[in-house]
């Protein structure tokens, strides 16, 4: 079995669990999002395409739309990442201030 760097929780949370690996979420055609373990901002890189170009530069690619995860795209997903916060991405505001929010300040 492979040790994931994140736990999916319910049926749209993401818990971000090793603080080295940042994880990149792409949800269909939306933005991508990037989360670190100092917080979340939309990614503006190119996402790798294969496992092992994500691990040499320390990233993990999520796919929201991929059975492991989900299996479908999502409108409003929440993270709890390692800066202690929960993040709520609502994807209908995207290109918006409301894109990424601070749903809880201390989660634990």
């Amino acid at each position: 079995m492979v040790e994931k760097n994140y736990i999916t929780s319910g049926r749209n949370t993401i818990i971000h669990k090793i603080r080295k690996i940042d994880l990149i979420i792409v949800n269909g055609g939306h933005l991508p999002v990037e989360i670190s373990h100092r917080g979340i901002k939309p990614y503006n890189g190119v996402i790798p395409r294969k496992k092992s170009e994500a691990k040499k530069a320390y990233q993990d690619v999520i796919d929201l739309g991929s059975i492991e995860v989900f299996g479908e795209e999502k409108k409003l997903l929440f993270v709890q990442a390692l800066d202690n916060k929960e993040y709520k991405i609502d994807y209908t505001k995207e290109d918006t201030p409301n894109f990424i929010k601070v749903h809880q300040d201390n989660y634990i």
